[in-house]
């Protein structure tokens, strides 16, 4: 009986084991299930028509290195090029269009856009200012500090694989509020920044309005006074007789917030109302008069400060605020100064006083100005004031701060426009090196080393070809010379030289080649 007890709590604890083992399988090829189907969904979403063998493959498909080897941590999947070439091939053409609303920048593009961007930095170091950067991809609660404001819905944002709530950047200036409040006390006063980065803003597009454009920012932070925004108005009108353009071609129209906030106080609307108000004044040049009353009439404001309103935003002239609210008012005395600057550094034939002029943005909060073309065939080229409340509302200490944002894409049309864009279609590729055979070639590649040495700009034929496509190559990146490698002249130590302008050929000695 004792054996046979024996045996039956062997067999059960046998029987038990062999279930553990088979449930242990079980889970485990399930993971390896899991993640082999995880592997092929990025697999396939990187390289299409591209399959992923399962983990049970190991070592023939695909190989993952571990953190502790020599590429830091990254998986690495191998795909067979040729069977993912003749997958794809039996497939539609993807879209080669970009996204709707933004660019591509193939070379005669992205010269244009390097001279455009080199006359924005040049412009900003000779008024003494610093570039920075920060990141297009910040925590959506950097622009959201307001509700009411049009920009938030227009926010390319989303949740993260964290699920962190972040957003595009529509535009530069809470980026540049967030630097300046991590440098705190470190931070030298007055700071003057500036920096062209690329923003993104889901609205209707227009002429020069798209989805995604890049943005030149100037701003100062410690200056409370309008010598700020004087010194700005100055870097904006010194940047457009830079590139050709007159104070015939374009103003800046100038105002202040201050007025609007005066105008409102005699009606005596709260200051909960004063930035959606000023949202609905920034449309009065775009709406009809009767779409803005309703607006107005929808933010709770009276019929008779509907018409204060829209009177006060009609006036043309300094002295017809002052008549106004007197001249004594913050608004009066912060323009008079400020054309008296203009009339000092001499822009101040390109201002022209507009109350309507607002901006749509609720932290300004003083001296407001925006850039237009005086044929009205496009909309508003660059715009900015002064925001001294921006950093309290982000939770830290407010300092006097004052900016301005200049899009890249409508000075671009009204260059085209005026005739003012120069001919970007060739390179600036300075010399173009021939050896006129193939043995020549390792003398070619020292004469392209010797001459890029010596800081010129040169496109050296890589191929076998033939003179004439060498030509008509040199002509196609705008070479300035060709230098031609021949047998007998590089025997004699000499390369010839052909000057594409005045069409002259000479050898000169290798080592008088510069």
């Amino acid at each position: 009986r004792t054996t046979a007890r024996s045996t039956a709590r062997r067999a059960r604890a046998s029987s038990t084991m062999r279930a553990r083992l088979v449930a242990s399988s079980a889970r485990l090829c399930a993971r390896r299930a899991v993640r082999a189907r995880r592997e092929c969904a990025r697999a396939c979403a990187t390289t299409p028509g591209a399959r992923v063998a399962p983990r049970r493959a190991w070592g023939t498909r695909t190989r993952a290195t571990s953190s502790r080897g020599g590429d830091g941590g990254r998986t690495t999947t191998t795909v067979d090029p040729t069977r993912a070439s003749e997958r794809g091939a039996k497939r539609a053409t993807i879209d080669l269009q970009p996204p709707k609303g933004t660019r591509d920048f193939p070379p005669e593009e992205m010269r244009q856009r390097s001279w455009l961007f080199g006359h924005f930095r040049e412009c900003a170091k000779v008024f003494g200012f610093d570039e920075f950067d920060a990141p297009v991809l910040e925590s959506e609660e950097l622009f959201t500090r307001k509700a009411g404001e049009e920009i938030t819905t227009q926010l390319y944002n989303f949740s993260d694989k964290g699920d962190r709530r972040v957003a595009l950047r529509p535009e530069l200036t809470p980026s540049f509020a967030r630097l300046i409040l991590q440098q705190g006390k470190s931070l030298a006063l007055p700071a003057k920044w500036f920096a062209i980065g690329q923003c993104w803003r889901y609205e209707r597009m227009t002429r020069g309005r798209r989805r995604e454009h890049y943005q030149w920012n100037m701003d100062i932070v410690g200056v409370s006074g309008v010598e700020a925004e004087a010194e700005l108005l100055a870097a904006i009108t010194t940047f457009f007789k830079r590139v050709g353009v007159t104070s015939a071609d374009v103003g800046i129209k100038v105002s202040s917030r201050k007025l609007l906030q005066e105008v409102l106080t005699r009606f005596g609307i709260d200051s909960e109302s004063f930035a959606p108000v000023c949202v609905v004044v920034d449309k009065i040049e775009k709406l009809p008069r009767e779409k803005i009353e309703e607006e107005l009439r929808e933010l709770g404001v009276s019929d008779e400060a509907v018409e204060g309103i829209l009177a006060a935003t009609s006036m043309r002239t300094v002295e017809e605020l002052e008549a106004l609210i007197g001249p004594d008012a913050e608004a009066v005395k912060d323009l008079k100064k400020l054309f008296e600057y203009a009339d000092a550094y001499g822009y101040r034939d390109w201002l022209v006083f507009d109350a309507c002029v607002v901006r749509g943005l609720a932290y300004y909060t003083g001296i407001v100005f925006e850039g237009f073309d005086r044929a009205g065939e496009l909309r508003a080229i660059c715009g900015g004031g002064r925001y001294d409340m921006l950093l309290g509302a982000l939770g830290g200490e407010n300092q006097p701060m004052v900016g301005f944002g200049f899009g890249d894409a409508v000075i671009v049309e009204l260059l085209k426009d005026k005739g003012l864009m120069p001919d970007f279609s060739k390179g600036d590729v300075q010399d173009l090196v021939f050896p006129l055979g193939e043995s020549l070639r390792p003398a070619a590649m020292r004469v392209a080393a010797q001459l890029r040495d010596a800081g010129r700009t040169v496109d050296l034929i890589l191929e076998d070809k033939k003179a004439k496509w060498a030509f008509k190559q040199a002509e196609r990146v705008g070479a300035q010379r060709v230098i031609l490698l021949g047998e007998k002249e590089w025997e004699a130590g000499n390369v010839r030289v052909k000057d594409l302008a005045s069409r002259e050929e000479v050898d000169v000695k290798l080592e008088d080649l510069k």
